[in-house]
C-alpha cells in the first residue's frame, strides 16, 4: 500500500464509539446503587438527614414527650451507623461503573488521537516530498 492509500483507509475508518450508544443492561441492584449514590452525594440528602437528626433529638429531649432514645441518642448512633454501613458500598459500586465508563472513554481518546498523530505524520510525508 502506498501512504495514500493507508491515509485513505484511516480516514474512511470509523475508530470512536459514543460512550452514551453503548446501552447496557443493569441489574435491579445496579441501578439501585446509581440512584442512591446519585441522592446520597445531593444536597437533598444533607438537608432531609439534618432535618432528621434535629427532630430526632427535640423529640427525645423535650421533657413533655416520653423519649424513646434519651441523650446521649444511643439508637440514632445506631442507626446513622447503618445508614452509613449501608450506604459506602452502594457507592463504592456506582463509583466502580462510572471508573469502567472513564476508562472506556479514556481508551477512545487515545485511538482517536493516535489516529489523528498518524494522519499527520503521513501528511507531513506526502507535503514533503
Amino acid at each position: 500500500m502506498t501512504d495514500e492509500e493507508v491515509l485513505n483507509l484511516l480516514a474512511d475508518s470509523k475508530i470512536s464509539v459514543k460512550p452514551e450508544s453503548r446501552k447496557e443492561k443493569y441489574t435491579l441492584g445496579q441501578r439501585a446503587a446509581d440512584t442512591i449514590a446519585k441522592f446520597a452525594g445531593s444536597w437533598a440528602f444533607i438537608f432531609s438527614l439534618t432535618g432528621v437528626l434535629v427532630l430526632w433529638m427535640v423529640v427525645n429531649v423535650i421533657p413533655v414527650a416520653k423519649a424513646f432514645d434519651p441523650y446521649p441518642f444511643i439508637l440514632l448512633n445506631l442507626v446513622l451507623s447503618c445508614v452509613a454501613a449501608i450506604q459506602a458500598p452502594l457507592i463504592m459500586m456506582s463509583q466502580n461503573r462510572q471508573e469502567e465508563k472513564d476508562c472506556q472513554r479514556a481508551e477512545n481518546d487515545y485511538k482517536v488521537n493516535l489516529k489523528t498523530e498518524i494522519m499527520i505524520e503521513a501528511l507531513m510525508e506526502i507535503s514533503l516530498l
